[in-house]
C-alpha cells in the first residue's frame, strides 16, 4: 500500500515508522509517576532531592539534548542521529528493570533524558521531511494525535503494573525497540530519492532541479527531498513554494521562529494547568482522585481527537483558527473555575484539550514554513523545546505568582491562565492575517 506525500507516495510501513517515534514522545518520565508514593517505602533513606532529580532529570536533559538532536540532522544522516537516539531509551528501559539503588535510577533517568531528546525533534522532522501541504497537515494532527492517545493509554498500563511490581511500570520504556526494527524502512525509502536542490543566494535565485544523490547542503545550497514517482507538476509546485527565511544567514526566519516558540510556551503554559492544578481544584471539593484521573485522561482524550481531522478543520477554519482554538480553552478554563460539580468540570477539560489539540500541530506545521529544508529539523526542535520548558518552569512561576498576589487558592492558577488566554486570544483575532496566525492550507 502507498501512502499520497503531497509529491509522490511512501509504502505504509515508511509511515508507521514515523508514527511509532511520534508514540515515543510522550513515555519520558511517565514511568515513575504511579510509584512516587511509593518510593520513600522502597528506598528509606532517599532524600526529598533525590526524588526530585529522579523525577525532573529526564525533562532537564531532554531540553539541550533536544537542540542537539535537530542540530546534528545538519550534518549527520537522521537515521544515524535516531537510532542512537532509540537505542539509549531503550538501554534505559532495560537498565531501569535492573536497578535496585537510587542513584542507578537517577543515573538511568539522565540515560532516558538524553535518548528520548535526541529522538524528539525527529518525530516532526520526519513528517516535514516526507510530506507537504495538506498531506503534511494531516500528518502533524495524526502524529499529535498518536503522541497524546500513547500517553492515556501508558498512563493506564504503568498504573496497572505499578500495583503488581514497582519495577514493572519501566517497561513501557522498552517500546523503542519495536522503532528499532522498524527504522531501516526510512533508510531504505531513501534510496528512492532525489534531490531537489534550489540556490538561496537571493530572494529572486533561480530554482533548479538535480536527479543527484542527497548530499549534505553547502551554505548557499537548500536540499528538499522528493521522491522519483512525483510528476513534473510536483516539481513545479516545489519550485513556487519558495522558503521565505526573511533574509536570514542562519537558514531560519529568525522572527517567525521566534514567535512561534513564544507562542507555543505560553499556550503549554496556559492548558498544563489542568494537569498540574486540577487535582488540588478537586480535591477542595471533595472529589476523589480517582475522579481527577478521569477528567485529566479526558483532556489528553480531547487533545487526541483534532488530530483525525485536522486538514478539515483548518480548511474549514482558516485564518481563525488559532483564535476559535483560543476561545475553546478559555471557554474551559472558565467551566473549570466557576464549576464544583463534574457535569462542568468535564466538558471544561475537553474544550481545554480540543483547543490545544488543534494549536498544537498547527504550530509544527507553521515551523516547517520558517526554514530551509535541511534546517527544518532545527526550527521544530527549538520550538518543540519549549513544550518541555514550560512543562518544568510552570510550578516555580505558579509559586512566584502566588507569592506576589499573597494568595493560595486553588481557584488562582486557573483565573490567572484564563486571563492570558484572553490576552492571547484578541491577539490572535487582531492578527489573524499574520504568519503567525494564519493557518491557510496550501496544496
Amino acid at each position: 500500500m502507498k501512502i499520497q506525500t503531497g509529491r509522490g507516495t511512501i509504502p505504509l510501513i515508511t509511515l508507521i515508522a514515523i508514527w511509532s517515534i511520534s508514540a515515543l514522545t510522550s513515555l519520558p518520565g511517565l514511568a515513575v509517576s504511579p510509584i512516587l508514593g511509593d518510593l520513600t517505602k522502597i528506598f528509606p533513606k532517599a532524600t526529598d532531592l533525590d526524588i526530585q532529580m529522579l523525577t525532573s532529570l529526564p525533562s532537564l536533559l531532554i531540553i539541550p539534548f533536544i537542540l542537539l538532536g535537530g542540530k546534528l540532522t545538519e550534518k549527520i544522516d537522521y537515521v544515524r542521529v535516531l537510532k542512537v537516539g532509540l537505542w539509549l531509551f531503550a538501554a534505559s528501559g532495560v537498565l531501569y528493570l535492573i536497578s535496585n539503588r537510587m542513584w542507578q535510577l537517577i543515573a538511568v533517568s539522565a540515560l532516558l533524558g538524553i535518548g528520548s531528546g535526541l529522538i524528539i525533534p525527529l518525530s516532526t522532522g520526519l513528517v516535514s521531511r516526507y510530506f507537504v501541504g495538506t498531506y503534511r497537515v494531516k500528518q502533524f494532527g495524526l502524529s499529535s494525535a498518536i503522541t497524546n492517545f500513547t500517553l492515556v493509554i501508558a498512563t493506564a498500563v504503568t498504573g496497572y503494573l505499578a500495583e503488581v511490581s514497582w519495577h514493572l511500570p519501566f517497561l513501557v520504556y522498552l517500546l523503542p525497540l519495536v522503532s528499532i526494527l522498524l527504522v531501516g524502512h526510512l533508510k531504505e525509502d531513501r534510496s528512492e530519492e532525489v534531490a531537489f536542490t534550489a540556490s538561496t543566494s537571493s530572494a529572486t535565485a533561480a530554482t533548479t532541479i538535480t536527479t543527484t544523490a542527497a548530499n549534505v547542503a553547502t551554505a548557499n545550497v537548500a536540499t528538499v527531498t522528493v521522491p522519483e514517482t512525483g510528476s513534473a507538476d510536483d516539481s513545479k509546485t516545489a519550485r513556487q513554494s519558495a522558503t521565505d527565511i526573511g533574509g536570514s544567514k542562519y537558514g531560519i526566519h529568525i522572527k517567525h521562529l521566534i514567535e512561534l516558540m513564544l507562542f507555543y510556551g505560553v499556550i503549554t503554559y496556559i492548558v498544563i494547568v489542568v494537569i498540574f492544578n486540577l487535582p488540588f481544584l478537586m480535591e477542595k471539593h471533595h472529589f476523589s482522585s480517582g475522579n481527577s484521573g478521569l477528567m485529566i485522561s479526558l483532556f489528553f482524550l480531547a487533545i487526541t481527537a483534532p488530530g483525525f481531522c485536522l486538514d478539515k478543520i483548518v480548511g474549514l477554519l482558516k485564518e481563525r483558527t488559532k483564535a476559535y482554538s483560543l476561545l475553546s480553552i478559555a471557554l474551559g478554563l472558565l467551566l473549570i473555575w466557576i464549576a464544583p460539580i463534574e457535569w462542568l468540570i468535564i466538558p471544561g477539560c475537553i474544550l481545554v484539550g480540543l483547543g490545544y489539540g488543534i494549536i498544537q500541530p498547527m504550530l509544527y506545521d507553521k515551523t516547517t514554513q520558517t526554514a530551509l529544508p535541511q534546517k527544518t529539523t532545527l526550527a521544530l526542535a527549538f520550538v518543540m523545546m519549549m513544550n518541555y520548558l514550560a512543562i518544568l518552569l510552570y510550578p516555580f512561576i505558579v509559586d512566584f505568582l502566588q507569592w506576589v498576589f499573597h494568595t493560595q487558592s486553588q481557584e488562582f492558577p486557573f483565573i490567572f491562565n484564563l486571563l492570558i488566554t484572553i490576552v492571547t486570544l484578541f491577539w490572535a483575532c487582531r492578527r489573524r492575517h499574520s504568519f503567525l496566525f494564519n493557518d491557510q492550507l496550501t496544496n
